[in-house]
């Protein structure tokens, strides 16, 4: 079964430093079953690799490198997220009180059937809520 990876997730798996055992596991699934990504999942993590080559976390060398190692992983970017940008990702921002940014996350994963990876407390929650299943990250 594949999954829904969320940006947070991604960025525990690029810094090291932040990488758990769990986000090392939800990567071998990836790596091995493939994931799902909203359309904006390229533009948040790309965002904070560059505010890291901004602020002298990493190099450009790293972001670049970095990039293109994600390139070659078996993520599919969703073909409908700006779709349901006004309509069920909206409902959902509204009724849990997220970003529709992260209820695009959410979105994706109920209308998917598959489970969501994220370490994002509030998305987690409403993921809870709306009986979509969590991978085990803390």
């Amino acid at each position: 079964m594949s999954l829904i990876l969320d940006s947070s997730v991604t960025i525990g798996w690029i810094y090291r430093a932040e990488t758990t055992e769990a986000i090392s596991n939800v990567f071998a699934k990836v790596i091995e079953l493939g994931a799902w990504v909203p359309a904006l999942w390229r533009l948040e993590v790309a965002n904070v690799l560059e505010m890291g080559v901004r602020k002298g976390r990493a190099d450009a060398a790293f972001r670049d490198a970095t990039l293109a190692d994600l390139a070659r992983l078996p993520i599919t970017i969703d073909p409908e997220t700006d779709r349901q940008a006004w309509g069920a990702t909206a409902k959902l921002a509204a009724r849990h009180r997220l970003t529709l940014y992260d209820a695009a996350y959410l979105e994706l994963a109920r209308r998917r059937c598959l489970p969501l990876a994220t370490l994002n407390l509030e998305l987690r929650a409403a993921a809870t809520a709306e009986d979509v299943l969590l991978l085990g990250l803390p």
